[in-house]
């Protein structure tokens, strides 16, 4: 389905009373077997899957070669435009993998998302733990889960331990899992098997939200528009 310039894939019933929007990472599209397996885990649990591609991504798509992510603005705007094209922030639950799922972190309060989740958020670099990227987590409102592989390198359990995240931001560690939340070769665990449990651990996340509370109808419009 495309909604202006923007491509969507949906799975999960339309009439689902809460929407999971997934954004890809920096270096894989929205239909790739890791964003495959979620998408299909959450909306078998009853809850619709959005799915789209930043413009880079589409870039990347429609002339065969790799494009760098674009700078945060251009993400941002993308990710506003999405949440607008689907109703507001309200009854989704906005995140994705990594890059993705910082993005969704950026804008989650100016939208007034009902949830958010990010599939191994790159707290830092790897090897740069001085560097990171936890401002916007910190302050977030909304309830929040992370899906984090206990030996990615871009946020291992004891370094997060010392962020002092607020108490509406879950960490759920997925054991061996990498910052594509794969396990070893030697593993007795599949990479599909942990992507798997990643998306249980996703819908009932989103079905406690839609089982918490009722929307309020005298809300103020959400602005939907690209932050100064």
């Amino acid at each position: 389905m495309t909604t202006g310039n923007i491509k969507f894939l949906f799975d999960g019933p339309e009439d689902a009373e809460l929407t999971v929007v997934l954004a890809h990472g920096a270096g894989v599209p929205m239909d790739a077997p890791f964003m495959n397996t979620f998408a299909e885990g959450i909306a078998n649990a009853g809850h619709r899957v959005a799915r789209f591609e930043f413009p880079y991504m589409q870039r990347q798509r429609s002339e065969g070669k790799r494009f760098p992510p674009s700078p945060a603005p251009v993400l941002v705007e993308r990710y506003l435009a999405v949440v607008g094209a689907l109703g507001g922030g309200r009854g989704l639950v906005i995140g994705g993998k990594s890059l993705g799922g910082r993005i969704a972190t950026l804008i989650a309060n100016q939208v007034q998302a009902k949830g958010v989740v990010c599939l191994g958020y790159p707290f830092h670099p790897p090897e740069k733990p001085e560097n990171v990227r936890i401002e916007y987590l910190k302050n977030i409102e909304a309830p929040t889960l992370i899906l984090q592989g206990a030996e990615d390198p871009f946020g291992a359990p004891e370094e997060v331990a010392e962020y002092g995240l607020p108490d509406n931001v879950k960490i759920t560690w997925l054991d061996g899992g990498d910052h594509h939340l794969a396990t070893p070769e030697d593993s007795d665990i599949s990479d599909e098997q942990n992507w798997a449990e990643g998306a249980t651990a996703i819908a009932e996340f989103a079905t406690g939200l839609s089982q918490s509370s009722q929307p309020d109808l005298n809300a103020e419009p959400v602005d939907s528009s690209p932050p100064d």
